[in-house]
């Protein structure tokens, strides 16, 4: 429970006992070296994956496949209610998700995937809908898994298709490509001085579009600053402004308009990431997108996402629709976190902790887990799911090695 609610590593799990022994009236005799804590919480995984069924009521499927384990990737399927958003108000937390599919593999192609969704709704049922990324594996996987089987809807993340589009409208422009290398040098200018502060947002490398839209934010503040005319005060932040981001004023037409953009586009996904697609949002979205451009490419390819889903959402019984992967995103998080501060020879098997993050786990849930599944079921999976890592290679070379110098290697 600590490494799952607390999100703490495994290492810190038998100091934290240690302290609550010495400096509480609880009393701990024993404490678990932190080896064990990541055997159990991987057999409370492997225990969860083994006792997923099929439901009685309709069910989303949300899947990704862009985490690095090590030196492989992980394929993870999450089921989350249909009727989410009727339950309950807010965005879908990992209380309301389970885990029904976690496959490690070393590549990831869409003849990989149709097989492990095979593999995954044969044992869980079929969903009603699968909500995934605009990855082109993705895409080629579910297609290749529906050409034999009867249609499920089709959900693209809304925030995948902004990004891509935001990165369709500006990324080859001269204006952005201008602002990008401005803020990039007025950056490293900032950085270590006492207006380090002032530094715009990092842009990121992958997925830059994605979260464009608090540079954007960011921009609507320094170009009120830059409103304010005459000399600035001696050793001021606007002075400061002036100096490192010099050709800043020029950009203003570029920057009005950007700024505005991801206002708009941040708002939008604000609405159907908190309430799911309906069609109140739905006609409110489309009101927002008024405000851009008839050519904007933003504007057209939203437009086209809503007409899209709003056919979807009129399928599923007008049942607010789930439209965002972003609580994937956040158990990749999860796990990243702990992950990183755990030992590197656990790092493909540690996978089995993601299922272990989702859902409602409790005393009898862990219970039930660990009479069902043991640690020679834990090594077995490892065996049969895990290829041999660069550590267990070098391990087996160095005792060869060591063998065969002590004349204990047959020769066929």
């Amino acid at each position: 429970m600590l490494i799952m609610k607390g999100i703490v590593s495994y290492r810190s799990v038998p100091r934290i006992l240690t302290l609550i022994d010495e400096f509480t009236a609880l009393s701990i005799s024993w404490k678990p070296h932190f080896s064990s804590v990541i055997n159990w919480t991987l057999r409370l995984g492997l225990g969860l994956l083994k006792q997923v069924t099929p439901v009685s009521w309709d069910w989303v499927a949300i899947m990704d496949y862009s985490i690095d384990v090590g030196t492989k990737k992980a394929l993870v399927i999450l089921r989350v209610r249909l009727d989410i958003y009727q339950q309950r108000q807010g965005a879908v937390r990992l209380q309301d998700c389970e885990c029904i599919g976690l496959h490690v593999t070393e590549t990831s192609t869409g003849k990989i995937i149709a097989e492990k969704l095979t593999a995954t709704f044969e044992q869980s049922g079929r969903p009603v809908a699968i909500l995934k990324d605009g990855g082109y594996d993705l895409q080629k996987g579910v297609r290749l898994w529906q050409d034999s089987l009867a249609q499920v809807e089709l959900i693209d993340d809304i925030g995948h298709v902004i990004a891509n589009a935001l990165k369709s409208e500006y990324e080859k422009t001269d204006p952005y490509q201008n602002f990008t290398q401005l803020i990039s040098e007025g950056s490293a200018r900032l950085r270590q001085t006492k207006f380090a502060y002032l530094i715009p947002p990092k842009l990121r490398t992958k997925g830059r579009f994605q979260s464009i839209s608090r540079l954007g934010d960011w921009s609507l503040v320094m170009m009120e600053l830059f409103r304010i005319k005459g000399r600035a005060k001696e050793g001021s932040a606007l002075q400061k402004l002036r100096q490192v981001f010099p050709k800043f004023t020029q950009l203003r037409p570029f920057l009005s308009q950007f700024s505005e953009t991801t206002k708009i586009v941040s708002q939008i996904m604000e609405k159907v990431k908190l309430q799911g697609l309906t069609r109140q949002n739905n006609q409110e979205c489309l009101k927002l997108l008024d405000e851009l451009p008839d050519e904007s490419v933003v504007k057209i390819r939203i437009i086209d996402w809503f007409e899209k889903h709003n056919k979807v959402y009129q399928k599923l019984g007008g049942i607010p629709l789930i439209v965002s992967t972003d609580i994937i995103e956040s158990l990749f998080g999860k796990f990243k976190y702990i992950n990183e501060r755990s030992p590197h020879h656990d790092m493909n098997r540690s996978a089995l902790l993601i299922p272990a993050l989702c859902g409602k786990i409790n005393e009898d849930t862990i219970d039930s887990t660990f009479k069902l599944v043991s640690h020679k079921n834990l090594q077995q999976w490892e065996t049969e799911n895990i290829p041999d890592t660069i550590q267990k290679k070098k391990r087996r070379f160095n005792r060869d090695n060591m063998e065969q110098k002590a004349g204990k290697i047959k020769v066929d």
